[in-house]
């Protein structure tokens, strides 16, 4: 990745700047709500993951505060996903109760807010719901991604038998089955969606606190397209950098 690069440079710059610097971006804080107020402020030019107009538009609205919303808006800035924005936003700014439908699945849905927005979720939910071995729930969201009409109606009655030997109601059951099978077709891995995340903090944190490394090093990087340079050059402007 260019930005893997790019973060790279920065510390180089800011080494050249104070031959004294020391950073390991392993061990940011990520809790600094400077960083994430970039986000919330959308002055994300430069930002992993984060640049597009839809984008910017999405962060607006969520609001992000923490690492977990950065990881769940690159789950979902994607087709299929983005019929959940809505919701997940009214659930995360409190205009919406988010619904779990069953206890046992609270302390894995909460921090998406009831939403499976990853295919860890929907393996979980198979496991602690419907009895599965994480492996058999490995091959139930395969399955589901597949979309075979005998496939699933047989998974869907080993699912619910599961369940309902577990206390669940049948209806519940069957209801929890469908959104397992609507989020699985689309599911994110979190594991991915989490290491994008954090790359994307990372840039933030070092435009934040040494903007003037980190946007000479983004320019290093896009010097020879005539059109980045532009907009690099004028968010240097928007930020007091002389160029």
């Amino acid at each position: 990745l260019t930005t893997l690069t790019i973060l790279d440079w920065t510390i180089r710059f800011c080494k050249r700047l104070d031959p004294t610097f020391e950073i390991d971006l392993q061990t940011l804080p990520l809790d600094d709500q400077s960083v994430y107020q970039i986000f919330r402020d959308t002055n994300t030019v430069a930002i992993f993951q984060f640049e597009s107009t839809g984008m910017k538009d999405l962060l607006a609205k969520a609001k992000p505060s923490r690492l977990e919303d950065l990881t769940a808006l690159n789950a979902l800035y994607r087709p299929g996903p983005m019929d959940l924005i809505p919701d997940y936003i009214a659930r995360k700014n409190g205009t919406q109760t988010a619904e779990y439908y069953d206890d046992r699945l609270k302390p894995m849905l909460e921090e998406t807010f009831g939403i499976m927005v990853y295919q860890e979720q929907v393996m979980q939910a198979a496991q602690i719901i419907g009895g599965y071995s994480l492996g058999g729930a490995d091959l139930l969201r395969r399955a589901m991604g597949k979309k075979k009409p005998e496939e699933m109606a047989k998974q869907r009655s080993i699912f619910v038998e599961g369940a309902t030997g577990r206390g669940v109601d049948e209806r519940v059951a069957a209801h929890i089955f469908d959104l397992m099978e609507k989020f699985a077709g689309y599911g994110f891995n979190k594991s991915h969606s989490a290491a994008y995340a954090v790359l994307s903090y990372q840039t933030a944190w070092l435009k934040t606190h040494h903007p003037a490394a980190f946007m000479a090093a983004v320019l290093s990087s896009d010097m020879d397209k005539t059109d980045k340079v532009v907009t690099l050059i004028d968010e240097c402007n928007r930020m007091g950098l002389p160029v």
